[in-house]
């Protein structure tokens, strides 16, 4: 159980959540397969143990949203639409209109719909009511969204804020590079993407290069700004620190995973090592984060 990308959202800090109610909650709205005319279908599933809807280990809380979905290429309906409305021009002798067309499509799709294929795919979630963090593990807008929208007509009892700094990411991350000057308790890696400020937004990505070279400062001192950079917290965690303030591509690094393989105890024994192990280190790198960003702007 460990996350590659994480968008962070703020708790209220006075809240005191009760685990068997969020699980009683959770439990009204389980995933249900898809009907014959749905394309897709989500609620929750058990992140890890049958009949729990949270798993919880010391205090930390996984949640795990699952959706189904019906896999109905469009260029399947569209092929299939075109061949009948061809026998139809052949049979009948005339030309096939736009309105005629779009009706001929929605019957496929209702036809072929029931014997689509599903996939189903889990979008996890954290919450740490500790801390007052609740981070989404989704490397996409629309799956965190997805999740949430849920999340929030599940539970009416919790107000989750998308999580907001002092000092924007852009201008910390553009200050570092032109300072060359890493944050306390984190090191500069070597990937980023450097944009201009003007409209025209051209983006320039580096992999695997000198961040220290005068290459880099030349494009600071030209006005780019850095919209994403990679970033190594305390030798434990690398991460991609994006505008937005989403952390990407998270890798745990072995000093920290080694701390978790033990011989001798079970699968479930692990996956709530690893869990645990993991929250604590990202509650405390969530900390010096804010620390770095100039602490957290608190809503108006």
């Amino acid at each position: 159980m460990w996350f590659r990308n994480l968008r962070l959202y703020r708790l209220q800090r006075e809240l005191n959540l009760d685990l068997a109610r969020i699980d009683e909650l959770l439990s009204r709205r389980p995933l249900a397969r898809c009907g014959s005319f749905e394309m897709a279908t989500r609620g929750w599933v058990f992140p890890h143990q049958e009949g729990a809807f949270v798993h919880a280990v010391n205090r930390q809380w996984l949640l795990a949203l699952g959706v189904e979905q019906k896999l109905l290429p469009a260029s399947v309906i569209r092929q299939t639409a075109q061949e009948r409305a061809a026998v139809i021009e052949m049979e009948q002798g005339r030309k096939i209109g736009r309105k005629e067309m779009r009706d001929i499509s929605e019957r496929v799709t209702e036809e072929l719909m029931p014997k689509a294929f599903s996939q189903r795919r889990t979008t996890w979630g954290w919450l740490d009511p500790i801390n007052g963090w609740l981070a989404v593990a989704a490397g996409s807008d629309a799956r965190a969204d997805e999740f949430m929208e849920t999340l929030l007509t599940t539970l009416d009892d919790i107000t989750p804020r998308p999580l907001q700094t002092q000092v924007s990411p852009i201008a910390a991350m553009t200050g570092w590079l032109a300072g060359n000057d890493a944050p306390a308790g984190f090191t500069l890696d070597s990937d980023l993407e450097l944009r201009s400020a003007s409209q025209a937004q051209a983006a320039i990505r580096y992999v695997h290069h000198d961040i220290a070279g005068p290459e880099i400062a030349a494009h600071i001192a030209a006005g780019k700004i850095a919209t994403k950079l990679g970033m190594t917290w305390n030798d434990k965690v690398s991460f991609v620190l994006t505008d937005k303030l989403h952390l990407k591509r998270l890798a745990f690094l072995d000093i920290l995973k080694d701390q978790t393989d033990q011989s001798g105890i079970t699968a479930d024994e692990q996956f709530d090592a690893d869990f645990a192990l993991m929250a604590g280190e990202l509650a405390q790198l969530f900390d010096d984060l804010l620390i770095a960003l100039g602490g957290e702007l608190k809503p108006a």
